[in-house]
């Protein structure tokens, strides 16, 4: 049993950022710790962060202020001080791998071509957090193939739609972190990645 648990929202700092799709981890975090009343008021190890409890377990939470490619060495900071094993850790990121509006839970796995998970993974020492995805889908492709590459459609906004579709997600989000601390990974899993698309999107 992990002594507290560790959220970390994944994302780029800077107005400029703000609403990209890079970071949906940061929005994400942000709705959880206004509907716990957990202040993002502190700032520590180039991060900013807040705690709270929920059914009497120890709650942090943090969004990392080095750019998505170092998060890893703020988050690991944080955990190593507050003693916070890498099961006890929650990362909020986007994916470009599940369309727009997914949500899924995965316990532990690789980095999957994001880099603020492999700097997790490096500075760690360890893949064995949980994860939790947030799609936002791969730059959409015109007849001949061609689509806006990568790295810059992660940081750019996302569009209107995008952003409606994204904010009717956050109380799956909010769920799931909960299911996380109160029920273990494995339960939060089965009860976020067992809905078929059209659940997640009731």
């Amino acid at each position: 049993m992990t002594d507290g648990y560790l959220i970390v929202g994944l994302g780029n700092p800077g107005p400029e950022y703000e609403l990209t799709r890079h970071n949906a981890g940061f929005l994400a975090l942000d709705y959880l710790a206004d509907q716990h009343c957990w202040p993002l008021t502190s700032e520590k190890w180039q991060g900013i962060c807040g705690s709270g409890r929920l059914n009497g377990q120890r709650i942090f939470l943090i969004k990392p202020q080095t750019y998505m490619n170092r998060s890893g060495e703020c988050a690991a900071r944080f955990a190593e001080f507050h003693r916070l094993a890498p099961e006890g850790i929650l990362v909020l990121h986007d994916d470009l791998d599940l369309p727009p509006g997914r949500i899924k839970v995965a316990a532990k796995g690789g980095a999957g071509g994001h880099n603020g998970i492999r700097s997790l993974i490096q500075h760690l020492g360890s893949s064995d957090f949980a994860r939790l995805k947030i799609g936002i889908g791969r730059p959409p492709r015109n007849e001949q193939g061609q689509g806006m590459p990568v790295d810059r459609y992660v940081l750019s906004a996302f569009s209107g739609d995008e952003l409606e579709l994204f904010n009717s997600r956050l109380p799956l989000i909010q769920e799931a972190v909960e299911l996380f601390i109160n029920q273990g990974v494995e339960r939060c899993m089965s009860q976020i990645n067992g809905r078929t698309a059209e659940q997640q999107r009731c």
